[in-house]
């Protein structure tokens, strides 16, 4: 569905691929953090897992960070999955939007149609498995907590291809945390309720 996305052709779906994502991304963290400063907890964001604290010789930029919207706080009690725990999350994932694809062109879902916590399908994952803007939004999600989460090319696949996802692609993924299991902890099939 997609073609190779060059920066300079003009005609392509994925023309400035690159700076539009760039501007999306810095528009969506403007937002949240508009919103967080008026009082709005439905948006958060979260600076990348492994990095340090800022001091002198270090400063995160934007693009070290994701950001989230909650659509729904699962209300679970639970501490949050670990990067080395496995776990089960029902999402769907797609790209900023383009011309031909108002809402963003979706590249993986674990669903169809609507999400329903009922019928939706959760696939098993390893938190250090995933790339970093994943993993960082599974290493802050309660049990039952369903996000929408962008994460900037940096903390995805940065300036590669990966399928049908162009290099320096923001990613918005609308993601539900099922369950998790830390090592050595029976992890039920994928089609399990």
């Amino acid at each position: 569905l997609l073609t190779s996305c060059s920066e300079t052709d003009e005609e392509s779906e994925f023309a400035n691929w690159q700076s539009k994502n760039e501007k999306f991304f810095k528009e969506i963290y403007a937002n949240a953090v508009s919103r967080q400063s008026a009082g709005d907890s439905s948006w958060m964001t979260f600076r990348k897992w492994s990095l340090k604290e800022d001091d002198t010789n270090f400063h995160a930029d934007i693009d070290d960070n994701i950001v989230v919207h909650v659509l729904n706080d699962g209300g679970s009690s639970s501490p949050s999955p670990l990067y080395t725990d496995t776990v089960r999350v029902a999402y769907v994932g797609r790209l900023i939007p383009s011309p031909s694809y108002p809402s963003g062109y979706v590249f993986q879902k674990t669903y169809e149609g609507e999400y329903n916590p009922v019928t939706a399908v959760a696939v098993k994952l390893g938190v250090e498995e995933v790339k970093d803007g994943f993993a960082t939004a599974l290493q802050h999600m309660k049990v039952g907590d369903r996000w929408q989460v962008y994460i900037p090319y940096k903390l995805g696949y940065e300036d590669k291809s990966e399928g049908s996802i162009p290099a320096y692609s923001t990613l918005i993924f609308d993601m539900t945390l099922v369950s998790y299991y830390h090592p050595g902890k029976e992890v039920p099939s994928s089609k399990a309720p």
